[in-house]
C-alpha cells in the first residue's frame, strides 16, 4: 500500500515494508524524519481500525512523520527481532532507535497525542531565543557562571520549554558549585522536556558519572579482561571506564562485543548502555552514527 502526498514533488508517506527493506525504509529513513512502524496482520481485528486511523495522524502532519506497514506473518524473523507479543504493536523511530511505542488498540485522541508528542520530540523549539542561546553559552564556556545562569534563567522565562536553555543553566549552578540549586533542577525538570535530547543526554552524562564511581582503573581492567576474555561484567566496566576517560569509540566496540555474543545478558544491558552513550555524544556524531549502524545490523539481521 503506498500514499503519496500531493505537493511540489511526490513524497512516500506510507508503504508497506519487509525485512529485506527494514534498514533502509526505518532505520536509515528514521536519521531524516520520524518514521511509525506499525506491526498488523490480516487477520487482526483492531489493527484494521487502527491502521486506517494512525495513518490519517501521520498524513496530518504533511509529511513531517512518515509510516511503515509491515506484516508480522510475512516477516515473523523482523516480529521476533522487535519483541513483538501481540498486535497492533507500533514503534516511532527516530536517529535509527526506538524511541517510543504502545501495544493494543488505542482510540483517536490517544493516537493525535501519540503524534503530537513525536512532533515535539523532534522540533526546533529555540526559535528567535538562539541568539540569546549562544551568547549564554559564550559566558558558560568563559566560566562566567553567574552571568550565565542569569541569562539562561531570562531565556525560560521567555520560553520554559528550551531545552538547551535549561541545559544551560544546570551547567551553570554545577560550575558555580551550586550543586543544591542543580540538584533541584533535575528532580523538577518540566515534562515538555523530559524526553528532549539534550535532557536525556544530560541526564545519561550524570548517570554514567555514578555508574563509573568506583570502578577499576582502566589498567586492571584490562589486564582481567585478558585473562577471561568472556567476562561480560568486567568488559562492561571497562566500557565505561573507557567513555569517561574519552575513548568512546573504543567504549562502543566493547559494549557491541558483549551484544554481539549475548543480546540478553544482564537484563539487555549492553543495548540499554549503548543508547545512554549515544544520547551523550548525540545523534549526529560519526562515532553514533557508526555505533547504531552495527547495532542495527545485528538486531535485524
Amino acid at each position: 500500500m503506498l500514499e503519496l502526498n500531493q505537493s511540489n514533488s511526490e513524497e512516500i508517506l506510507i508503504k508497506d515494508v519487509n525485512e529485506d527493506t527494514f534498514m533502509d525504509d526505518v532505520i536509515e529513513a528514521s536519521k531524516s524524519s520520524p518514521i511509525v512502524v506499525d506491526f498488523w496482520a490480516p487477520w487482526c481485528g483492531p489493527c484494521k481500525t487502527l491502521g486506517p486511523a494512525l495513518e490519517a495522524e501521520v498524513k496530518a502532519t504533511n509529511g513531517k512523520i512518515k509510516m511503515v506497514k509491515i506484516d508480522i506473518d510475512q516477516n515473523q524473523n523482523l516480529a521476533s527481532q522487535m519483541r513483538i507479543q501481540s498486535i497492533p504493536a507500533v514503534f516511532a523511530f527516530v536517529d535509527g532507535q526506538p524511541i517510543d511505542g504502545f501495544m493494543g488498540a488505542k482510540a483517536p485522541s490517544e493516537l493525535k497525542v501519540f503524534i503530537e508528542k513525536l512532533l515535539e520530540k523532534v522540533t526546533d523549539d529555540e526559535g528567535d531565543l538562539s541568539e540569546a542561546i549562544a551568547v549564554a553559552d559564550e559566558m558558560l564556556e568563559s566560566e562566567e557562571f553567574d552571568d550565565a545562569a542569569e541569562t539562561f534563567e531570562a531565556i525560560l522565562g521567555e520560553d520554559p520549554n528550551s531545552s538547551l536553555a535549561f541545559v544551560g543553566l544546570f551547567k551553570s549552578k554545577m560550575g558555580a558549585k551550586k550543586l543544591d540549586d542543580a540538584k533541584k533542577m533535575l528532580e523538577e525538570i518540566p515534562d515538555a522536556l523530559k524526553n528532549k535530547s539534550e535532557i536525556l543526554a544530560l541526564q545519561a552524562q550524570i548517570e554514567l558519572t555514578n555508574q563509573a564511581e568506583g570502578i577499576a582503573e582502566l589498567s586492571d581492567l584490562r589486564k582481567l579482561l585478558s585473562t577471561d576474555i568472556n567476562n561480560h561484567q568486567v568488559r562492561f566496566d571497562l566500557a565505561l571506564a573507557l567513555f569517561t576517560k574519552g575513548e568512546t569509540s573504543e567504549a562502543i566496540q566493547e559494549l557491541l562485543a558483549i551484544f554481539r555474543v549475548d543480546q540478553e545478558w544482564n537484563d539487555d544491558a549492553a543495548r540499554q548502555q549503548l543508547f545512554k552513550f549515544f544520547d551523550i555524544l548525540g545523534g549526529e556524531d560519526p562515532i553514533t552514527l557508526s555505533g547504531r549502524r552495527q547495532l542495527a545490523s545485528m538486531l535485524f539481521a
